[in-house]
C-alpha cells in the first residue's frame, strides 16, 4: 500500500514536473508568437502589430500550443518601419517586426513602454531606453548592454521564431 502511495506520488510528481516545464521552457526554433493576456492563444501575424504600439507577447510550441512563459522569454514586440532598420536589425526582423527580451538588461524590470519622441523602447524603472531599429542598443540609462533580439520569419502568415536570443536574457548580475 505504502509503496503504491509512493508511486503515485512520484508520476504525480513527474505529470506536474513535465507541465510545469512545458510552459517555461526555453524558447525555440519554430516556436509561434502569442500576445499576453490573451483569452485564446492565437499567433501573430505582422498585420496585429500596428507602428509604434508594444505587444507584450511569449513564444509558443508550435505542437502543444502551450505558451512558453518562462520570466526570460517574455518578449516586447514592435512593429518598425523597415527602411530604417540596421543591417544587423534588418536581418532579424519579419514584415519590419522585431521581437527583443522585455526583460531589461539593468535589474530585469519589464521593457514595456514606447517614447514616441525617440524610438525607443523604455524601461520605467531607471528609464534605460533601447533603440528597437539598432539590434536594441542602449540610447540611455543605466542598462549595461543591448536588449537580446530573436530572428524572426513568417509562415503561413504568422510570425515564427527563426533564430533563438541573440544574448542570454535578463539582468546582469549584482
Amino acid at each position: 500500500m505504502r509503496a503504491a502511495a509512493t508511486a503515485a506520488a512520484v508520476v504525480g510528481h513527474a505529470t506536474l514536473r513535465g507541465g510545469l516545464l512545458a510552459q517555461t521552457s526555453r524558447v525555440a526554433i519554430g516556436d509561434l508568437l502569442v500576445r499576453n493576456r490573451a483569452p485564446v492563444n492565437t499567433p501573430l501575424t505582422p498585420e496585429d502589430l500596428l507602428p509604434g504600439q508594444v505587444v507584450i507577447g511569449w513564444p509558443m510550441d508550435p505542437v502543444s500550443r502551450t505558451p512558453r512563459s518562462g520570466t526570460n522569454n517574455r518578449l516586447v514586440l514592435v512593429r518598425l518601419d523597415a527602411a530604417r532598420l540596421s543591417a544587423a536589425t534588418r536581418d532579424q526582423a519579419a514584415s519590419g517586426v522585431m521581437a527583443y527580451s522585455a526583460v531589461c538588461t539593468h535589474e530585469g524590470c519589464a521593457v514595456d513602454y514606447w517614447d514616441d519622441k525617440r524610438d525607443a523602447l523604455v524601461c520605467p524603472c531607471h528609464e534605460s531606453m533601447f533603440d528597437p531599429y539598432d539590434a536594441g542598443a542602449v540610447l540611455a540609462g543605466p542598462a549595461p548592454r543591448a536588449l537580446p533580439r530573436l530572428g524572426l520569419g513568417l509562415e503561413g502568415g504568422n510570425l515564427i521564431v527563426k533564430s533563438l536570443f541573440s544574448a542570454t536574457p535578463g539582468s546582469e548580475p549584482v
